[in-house]
């Protein structure tokens, strides 16, 4: 019932004032269009009728936590990532700047750029193929910020002005990747499973941290679009590990143990341009890709650089610790005294204001 209660105020605030669905209603697909968040797809069952006395009741003022003072976001903007740990901005992202990102990424797949300590991942089924060359055998490219070209999506001020709404002017851009969803071979391993960002971060304070997420072409639940479950946020970092899947999992793709499977959850839907802001604490996944194309996305994960470096050891973080470490050795040459903190702060580059403690 609880549950069922949030996702009715998610919709009030997509779309305040036309959304109400029964109680058996769980997923739903998010859509944008005009200047805001629209529900447009529905599972059966769910009906829309005006709940002008539910939109009443959630004008009252609240005290908002997750965004700073400023003239950008409006007023319904703060309170929905208030509620939901997410925000959804129309056509941010120019297609000129989307194909600048696609073509260097087919340079790098191709070998014809070498950028210095970026990781190059490839899906677990795809891996086990006989031969795959070219981006058809990379299903993700991580910190590539010393690379001028992908790096300017880190420093578009399209981004970065909604950036600090949640940072504050002094932003570090502490990981990057451009991901190349591959069609699934069956075996479901193009999934992502269920996962907190904050999980892989040995900085806090996570609300002063925040991912933009860009799609670079459409993305849906046919070609495995971001599934979140709104309001996560407020809660705890949960324990994570490898799901136990028959098919395998991708390297480092570790998933929340104890989320509650019953969690109002919302597909994201997004058109080349859109880009999602949220929150390092919200559980988040995407599906397989179940077309014959490349699913593409371009990220950063900012963080006032003002954030300090925790010690994660004797933590439900110490698992994922010992992988980054074991990356961090490879990438940077450093085989000991190496701390997480250390591989953050090497991997972290400064897009605006003053570098302070990452």
């Amino acid at each position: 019932m609880a549950a069922v209660t949030r996702l009715k105020v998610v919709l009030q605030h997509l779309r305040p004032g036309i959304v109400s669905f029964p109680f058996q209603a769980r997923d739903c697909i998010l859509s944008i269009s005009g200047p805001g968040l629209y529900p447009s797809h529905f599972r059966p069952g769910i009906t829309a009728f005006p709940t002008s006395g539910e939109v009443a009741a959630q004008a009252s003022p609240r005290r908002i936590r997750y965004t700073l003072d400023g003239r950008l976001l409006t007023p319904e903007q703060r309170q929905f990532y208030e509620e939901n740990g997410f925000l959804l901005i129309k056509k941010l992202v120019s297609d000129e700047d989307i194909q600048l990102f696609g073509d260097e990424f087919e340079k790098i797949c191709r070998r014809e750029i070498e950028v210095p300590v970026l990781t190059i991942m490839k899906d677990v089924a795809i891996n086990k193929a006989e031969y795959v060359e070219g981006q058809q055998a990379v299903s993700k490219i991580q910190n590539f910020e010393n690379n001028e070209v992908l790096f300017k999506y880190c420093s578009l001020p399209e981004i970065l002005k909604y950036v600090e709404c949640f940072t504050g002017p002094d932003i570090m851009a502490m990981h990057t990747m451009l991901i190349n969803k591959p069609p699934d071979t069956g075996k479901k391993t193009s999934r992502h499973p269920m996962h907190q960002d904050l999980h892989y971060f040995p900085f806090r304070p996570a609300d002063q941290i925040v991912c933009a997420w860009t799609a670079m072409e459409r993305v849906d639940r046919n070609n495995g679009c971001l599934v979140v479950l709104p309001g996560s946020h407020k809660g705890k970092m949960k324990p994570h590990d490898y799901p136990e899947w028959e098919d395998g999992v991708n390297k480092m793709y570790h998933g929340v143990r104890d989320y509650d499977p019953n969690h109002p959850r919302l597909h994201l839907v997004m058109e080349k341009g859109d880009t999602v802001f949220f929150h390092p604490l919200l559980i988040h996944g995407s599906g397989t890709n179940r077309t014959r194309g490349f699913r593409k996305a371009i990220s950063c994960h900012f963080a006032s650089s003002d954030c300090y470096y925790i010690d994660v050891k004797g933590t439900i973080q110490e698992n994922i610790e010992q992988e980054i470490l074991e990356l961090g050795r490879t990438k940077y040459g450093i085989y000991s005294d190496l701390t997480m903190a250390d591989v953050w702060f090497l991997k972290g580059r400064l897009v605006q204001g003053e570098r302070i403690n990452l």
